[in-house]
């Protein structure tokens, strides 16, 4: 059982920044099958980095930069100049062993 673990959301101004964080529970995983995803209002959840950096999203491309810390089995998403329309829940999923997600951290962008 995989259990991963996001931290490092909040509320923020447009234009601000904030880095997520999510750590994984079991050792023997690896963060290159790590990817981060969000859910906005009223949306599906969608991928924003996939694979530990290797694509984005086109609405964050540029702004957002996701990488890895496979000793501590940590991964993260460094978020630049944030918008109103970044608001949303992310995730962190690992897509091994059948897929896990986190509980997600809330992400809010408003003036």
């Amino acid at each position: 059982q995989v259990q991963l673990v996001e931290s490092g959301g909040g509320l923020v101004h447009p234009g601000e920044s904030l880095r997520l964080s999510c750590v994984a529970s079991e050792f023997a995983i690896s963060t290159a099958f790590m990817s981060w995803y969000r859910q906005r209002p009223g949306k599906e959840r969608e991928l924003v980095a996939g694979r530990a950096g290797a694509n984005y999203t086109d609405s964050v491309q540029g702004r957002f930069t996701m990488s890895r810390d496979d000793a501590k089995k940590k991964v993260y998403l460094q978020m630049l100049n944030l918008e109103p329309e970044d608001t949303a829940v992310y995730y962190c999923n690992y897509e091994g062993l059948g897929g896990y997600w986190g509980q997600g951290t809330q992400v809010t962008v408003s003036s």
